[in-house]
């Protein structure tokens, strides 16, 4: 281990020649090169060093001195030195704790190792001193190179602030090229393998030429290091002036009783943003906002700006969460006390609080259910937070068509805000809510962007784990919320948005289904929001079926509880006007309260018709019954079609025009009726669109009806598609449909054979009130829905 280096033109080199003796102690010395007139301090440590410094004190204290090659190595070998050192002359010893010692040498000479003659306990090693070459006159070049060296050295050494007086005198006063060299490199350390070479090179002008190279590399590296150093200085200067201005600001306006409103709120803002538990890089983002903050006027319209995103960054929640309660007992409780049926989202909630409970770690489930309005979809999403016991948030897309509803506005933008989920999650104050998409299928796209496909990315697990919000600007992650989304129908859904869902079809209620909906959710929720007890009012199952067949056609149970409603109503300003209960609903006053049914059963007012089918159709809002109308008009063959029919439907009127020509005599029609006759189309309702192929195979009995004079049975609703070859393909929606056909009376259903497997979704009891009978091609619809014979007239 090597101290600091220092230098000595000691006299004792002055005129005197130097006797080496041939045999000396050696010690092996690490991380420096010596060189002849230096005085040097070595620790020695090292139980081979201190015994040869022990040989060199009882002699003439003279010691060789050589470098080793590897500096790690604790006890090197001969090869592992270099063969080239110097004399020095041991000038004084201290002695340090743990058998340690400070020596102090002065190197007088370079010496060869010729040869090494003891290798234990120390080294003793023969040594031949080295003839050094000094030209006898100075040339203008060595000249010119002593002067550049000089300069060099002091430039190097002031750049690393070790220059002082003395040192430049000494540098002035040595005019041996070989000297200079020698003292140059004492002071300025080079690398142990240049300095070596330095060693070894006896010739004087040569060693100078080689350390001027050196200098100048030096230099070069000195002086980008300074410059490095004093920028750094600079800007530790710039910002300890402004840290001492800013205190001094603080105490003076302390001394004068004035409050620093902005340094309060710039504190303020600082804990909550530590207390926030934000994410790493968002929290590195909101400090980065607050020091912006913190420099600018709190009166500018920036710092409004700021400090508005910062509010949003506080209370979002990043960590905060509740806990699910996994009870599926008292879940299955909650969620029949809140919905009558629905058995299907039931079964798959459960399901998914059976996963979470054995896997805390899986995804929330992205669900979608589909259904006719006033089903329950909403509030079945409100009754699976309460079994979750998680926070519930609801947002509406309904007519939304700006695509930063969803992602949010970019902050430079005048009043931007986040979008509709980050503002969702804030209000919820969780980061694991129940999160219900309203009216998904409303969603409009324009120029302003897509926002279904915005929805794209929030409605997907692999990718909402770092959703970011335009406003924000920082990843949130959505994984751990539960997402349920609603619509009427999955049509206008892009295919991508729709694959990323798990789609849950609520079908419409059966009669029977919404008596106890009304009796167990609707009815009690009546009287007490009208301050009616169950005494006030008798309601009987005959009337809430007359209600419900008289005065609602509808799948979901929405205006039968504003026609309940109407009935509390009633009652309760007979009460207010101080009338004495309890008042009795009955089927004979109950057009009383209601006024007269609003929906006449028309079967029980038609008779078998020529040219009129019964088909049933599926819409958004549940199943429907059409009556299709065809009438037969001398003409060219042209086919009308009216009633606001949409291509595909048109397209199933050609269809089964094209299949009667083809079966003309068969079906006992004109073969070329299409020359004399007009077919003219009609379905009801034309204010209202109309489109799909279920209707196919109730147009073609129609029009075989009309051409052939036979009628169709009154009592026979069918649907189906239908082909060239008068095959019938299946179609969707059957459950709806035969609720239809119930609403409307009819008993027996023809429905296409491979719809078979849809009957399951049906309940027992409409299946027991129905006659669903399969078919497959056109033939046995005809068979089952022509009358045979025509009937006589009414009788009188």
């Amino acid at each position: 281990m090597i101290e600091e280096v220092s230098f000595s033109t000691s006299e004792l080199m002055e005129g005197e020649s130097i006797e080496v003796p041939e045999i000396l102690p050696l010690m092996a010395i690490r991380d420096i090169v010596l060189f002849p007139g230096m005085v040097i301090p070595l620790f020695v440590g090292r139980e081979k060093s201190l015994e040869a410094v022990s040989e060199a004190l009882a002699g003439e204290k003279l010691l060789t001195l050589v470098t080793q090659k590897d500096p790690a190595e604790e006890d090197p070998a001969p090869e592992a030195l270099f063969k080239v050192g110097v004399v020095g002359l041991i000038i004084r010893t201290f002695k340090l704790p743990e058998d340690r010692l400070k020596v102090l040498v002065q190197v007088l000479a370079r010496v060869e190792v010729k040869e090494f003659l003891q290798l234990q306990p120390f080294f003793k090693a023969r040594v031949l001193p080295v003839k050094e070459k000094e030209p006898e006159h100075l040339s203008v070049e060595a000249e010119a190179l002593l002067r550049n060296v000089r300069e060099t050295a002091e430039k190097v050494l002031a750049l690393r602030g070790l220059l002082n007086p003395d040192l430049s005198a000494m540098f002035s006063s040595v005019d041996e090229p070989g000297r200079l060299a020698d003292l140059v490199a004492a002071h300025v350390r080079f690398k142990v393998s240049e300095a070596q070479e330095l060693l070894e090179t006896y010739d004087g002008l040569e060693r100078l030429q080689k350390i001027a190279r050196y200098l100048h590399r030096e230099l070069e590296v000195a002086t980008l290091q300074a410059k490095i150093q004093s920028e750094a200085q600079e800007e530790m200067a710039r910002s300890q002036r402004e840290y001492f201005l800013r205190e001094q600001l603080r105490a003076i306006k302390r001394e004068l009783g004035e409050t620093d409103e902005l340094e309060a709120e710039i504190e303020e803002l600082r804990e909550k943003i530590q207390k926030a538990r934000m994410p790493k890089e968002v929290e590195k983002e909101a400090l980065k906002q607050l020091s912006r903050l913190e420099m600018m006027h709190p009166d500018t319209a920036e710092a409004t700006v700021i400090r508005n995103y910062l509010d949003w960054l506080i209370e979002l929640p990043w960590r905060k969460s509740t806990k699910d309660k996994l009870d599926l007992k008292r879940a299955k409780e909650i969620l029949d006390e809140d919905h009558y049926d629905l058995d299907k989202v039931k079964e798959r909630l459960l399901e998914y609080l059976a996963v979470k409970k054995l896997n805390p770690k899986a995804k929330g489930p992205i669900l979608c259910f589909v259904g006719p309005p006033g089903v329950g979809k909403t509030s079945l999403g409100r009754s699976i937070a309460r079994a979750l016991g998680r926070k519930f948030v609801r947002v509406s897309l309904g007519g939304v068509r700006d695509e930063a509803e969803i992602r949010g506005h970019r902050r430079t933008y005048v009043g931007a805000l986040p979008g509709r989920i980050i503002q969702g999650l804030k209000q919820a104050g969780v980061n694991n809510p129940v999160f219900m998409i309203d009216e998904v299928d409303k969603l409009c796209s324009d120029f302003q962007g897509d926002p279904a496909a915005a929805l794209l990315e929030v409605l997907d697990p692999e990718q909402n784990r770092e959703f970011v919000d335009h406003y924000l600007g920082v990843p949130f992650d959505l994984s751990k919320v539960m997402f349920i989304a609603t619509a009427n129908m999955t049509d206008p859904l892009p295919p991508a948005l729709l694959d990323r869902m798990e789609v849950i079809y609520l079908s419409g209620y059966t009669p029977e289904d919404k008596l106890m909906i009304a009796r167990r959710y609707l009815l009690p929720r009546q009287l007490k929001e009208h301050g009616l007890s169950e005494k006030d009012l008798h309601l009987s199952d005959q009337v809430i079926f007359k209600v419900i067949a008289e005065y609602t056609a509808e799948a979901g149970v929405r205006e039968l509880d504003r026609k309940l409603a109407a009935l509390c109503r009633k009652v309760a300003r007979k009460l207010a006007e101080g009338e004495k209960g309890p008042f009795r609903i009955t089927a004979g006053n109950l057009h009383k309260y209601l006024g007269p049914p609003e929906y006449v059963e028309e079967l029980s007012q038609e008779e078998d018709e020529i040219g009129v089918a019964t088909g049933l159709a599926w819409t958004p809002y549940g199943g429907e019954v059409l009556y299709i109308e065809v009438t037969v008009m001398e003409g060219k063959g042209n086919l009308i079609l009216t009633g606001q029919l949409g291509d595909i439907m048109k397209e199933s009127a050609q269809a089964a025009l094209s299949y009667i020509r083809t079966k003309a005599r068969e079906l006992k029609i004109p073969v070329r009726f299409y020359e004399k006759y007009d077919l003219h189309i009609h379905i009801p309702s034309g204010a209202i669109p109309k489109d799909g192929p279920s209707a196919g195979v109730t147009m073609a009995v129609a029009m075989i009806s009309a051409l052939a004079k036979r009628p169709v049975s009154k009592e026979v609703a069918m649907t189906g598609e239908i082909t060239l070859r008068g095959k019938i393909l299946p179609v969707g929606g059957i459950k709806e449909k035969a609720l239809a056909a119930l609403r409307k009376g009819i008993k027996k259903v023809l429905l296409p054979e491979k719809n078979l497997k849809d009957l399951e979704d049906i309940p027992a009891e409409l299946r027991r009130k129905l006659e669903f009978v399969p078919v497959k091609h056109l033939d046995e619809v005809l068979e089952i829905a022509l009358v045979k014979k025509r009937r006589g007239q009414k009788r009188s």
